[in-house]
């Protein structure tokens, strides 16, 4: 199996024989925001077979995104991102929280999260979710954008989970969860492998940072070693790539 950090919540996972691409968002400019990490290139993308889209809101779900992806992959989402997701030419397949799909040879399951989803200004559905992949090689929980609920753990054994630890701007609102918050949901689900997605990717324009792009993500990894230190923490820079081994 293997796991490649594109950058925000983009993540390329490959098992089972599927290459399998969260949230992609891979543009240099999307609204107000400008991409400060490596481009996708081109040989990441090829021979995408299937996209999960966690929500609707335009930092996951960019169209213009969608098409540079290329091919016909299938593609998972909530209710309120099924507009969007066809009209970059998609077939997009609705999912809800505990749904089960087959894809090739592997099985994915839609999990809750706990986020506001809606498309403004076309939809007052607000669902979001999360996905576990499991297949021969390996398993794996993207988180999508959550905040702390009841129950967050309850995934599931997996070998790796994904789950993001910051955003594009200096706060973090609701539904978000924080390096520490979300160290403390990695410990709960105890996975082999606990990668920290969802940071040092994209800036507001003009928006003055302050510390490293990557303090959130080197915080949810010191917090998950106090935590659990029997789950690796491994922090990937958008462009990297881990392979991780089947467990025994």
């Amino acid at each position: 199996m293997r796991i490649t950090y594109l950058g925000h919540s983009s993540v390329i996972i490959e098992l089972a024989g599927l290459k399998v691409l969260t949230d992609p968002l891979l543009r240099r400019r999307v609204l107000h925001l400008r991409r400060v990490a490596p481009d996708a290139t081109p040989e990441q993308l090829a021979d995408t077979d299937l996209i999960l889209v966690s929500h609707a809101h335009h930092d996951h779900l960019d169209t213009r995104s969608l098409k540079l992806v290329g091919g016909t992959p299938r593609l998972l989402c909530p209710a309120p991102a099924r507009r969007a997701a066809a009209a970059a030419g998609l077939r997009p397949e609705v999912m809800a929280a505990g749904g089960h799909a087959r894809v090739g040879e592997a099985e994915v399951e839609a999990v809750r999260a706990d986020h506001d989803g809606r498309r403004y200004p076309h939809h007052r559905r607000s669902e979001a979710l999360g996905f576990v992949v499991r297949g021969a090689g390996g398993s794996v929980y993207f988180a999508g954008d959550t905040g702390w609920f009841e129950g967050i753990g309850d995934v599931g054994a997996v070998d790796v989970a994904l789950l993001p630890v910051a955003g594009w701007g200096p706060h973090l609102g609701p539904g978000h969860l924080n390096p520490e918050e979300a160290a403390s949901a990695a410990a709960l689900i105890s996975p082999r492998v606990a990668i920290p997605i969802h940071w040092g990717t994209y800036e507001r324009i003009a928006m003055t940072v302050v510390g490293h792009r990557a303090d959130p993500a080197r915080r949810f990894c010191d917090q998950l070693a106090e935590l659990a230190p029997g789950v690796a923490a491994e922090l990937l820079e958008p462009g990297a790539s881990l392979d991780v081994a089947p467990s025994a």
